[in-house]
């Protein structure tokens, strides 16, 4: 199989059987989903939905979470790992789009980055998710899918390789979605350890599957 073969494979079966992939993250706009990816840093999802109803509730906009103090903000945030930096990083960046960006979250990758918190990963998701922008976030499930199913080569070995090789091979209108499809599928098939590999629709285009059980 091709590598063109392996993603046509790849594409199909997610747009199949996975049309509506998206976030797992509850968010009602643009501020609450960035707050919740900020928090979403080395901690899951549904930790993250649990924690963020009483910030949404406290805090509901950038020009209120831009007025929160560290002492006022960090019990919210105590159960999320590192919540001493999010704290911080979450104060900084309201203050940041109030100031710089006119209490607009920034739709550009470029703007974002440039926020308290927010790398390029997180830049990706947000533009991605909102305004279904062609980016790639690569998470830890995204770089061990893409490697596994052998979307990307060897060579790749940091999330930014990754992610120009995803996007090099994808048609531009699927990657936000393929974005969800790789990550959804690390989350509950394609996990770390022990792969659910016997019952995974991908096994024909797998290149782990095939050096596993061939």
């Amino acid at each position: 199989m091709t590598r063109k073969e392996r993603y046509d494979f790849v594409l199909d079966y997610f747009q199949e059987h996975a049309p509506d992939a998206e976030t797992e993250l509850v968010y009602d706009n643009p501020y609450q989903l960035l707050v919740a990816v900020i928090l979403s840093a080395q901690c899951t999802d549904k930790r993250v939905n649990m924690t963020t109803p009483a910030i949404f509730q406290q805090y509901p906009d950038i020009d209120a979470l831009s007025h929160a103090t560290f002492d006022e903000l960090f019990p919210l945030i105590r159960s999320i790992s590192y919540p001493n930096n999010k704290t911080k990083h979450l104060i900084g960046m309201a203050n940041m789009v109030k100031d710089d960006f006119a209490g607009e979250i920034p739709m550009t990758v470029e703007e974002l980055i440039k926020l308290p918190g927010v790398g390029r990963k997180t830049a990706n998701v947000i533009t991605s998710v909102i305004d279904q922008q062609p980016n790639m976030a690569v998470d830890t499930h995204v770089f061990r899918v893409s490697k596994r199913i052998g979307l990307v080569t060897q060579k790749a070995t940091t999330p930014l390789a990754v992610e120009k090789e995803l996007i090099r091979h994808i048609p531009s209108e699927l990657i936000h979605k393929a974005h969800h499809w790789l990550i959804l599928h690390g989350r509950y098939i394609c996990v770390a350890r022990a792969p659910k590999c016997p019952e995974c629709g991908l096994q024909q285009a797998c290149l782990f599957f095939q050096k596993s059980y061939n």
